[in-house]
């Protein structure tokens, strides 16, 4: 078993290592937007034709608000395209990084308790934590002890 963590935590030292490397990431998506300008002599506003552009818009949502940039042809887009690559990149990492560790921690051994006042001692420290006199900040938990 100890081979087993041992090959565990390597991993999970060469996921840090991967981390590290990732370099500038943003979260979001790139969406290519067609527009009409509303000029009735304009070619775009003729039936089929798909308007003005292609403009480029970087989207994204962050707690619950909704953020949006034009993006200009070239360096400015293709910046933010790696950078939304090494977000997806940074997920993948992140996890896989946490599956390595619920394995590192599986494989764990738990202590055994030694006798009865150890064992009364962390009844006293869980209730304390988890018990039903504590308080709450107005959440019922249904799994409460």
């Amino acid at each position: 078993m100890s081979k087993k963590i041992e090959a565990l935590e390597s991993k999970r030292e060469s996921l840090y290592n991967e981390l590290s490397k990732i370099g500038d990431f943003r979260r979001g998506i790139i969406s290519v937007n067609y527009r009409k300008c509303g000029k009735k002599n304009c070619s775009c506003s003729k039936e089929g034709h798909p308007g003005h552009g292609p403009q480029y818009l970087w989207n994204t949502t962050i707690k619950g608000k909704s953020y949006a940039k034009n993006l200009k042809l070239g360096h400015e887009l293709q910046k933010c395209n790696e950078e939304i690559t090494n977000y997806r990149h940074f997920l993948k990492i992140c996890d896989e990084l946490v599956e390595v560790n619920e394995k590192i921690c599986d494989l764990r051994p738990v202590f055994e308790v030694r006798d009865d006042t150890e064992l009364e001692m962390l009844k006293k420290n869980y209730e304390s934590c988890f018990g039903r006199n504590t308080k709450r900040s107005g959440t019922h938990n249904k799994f409460s002890l």
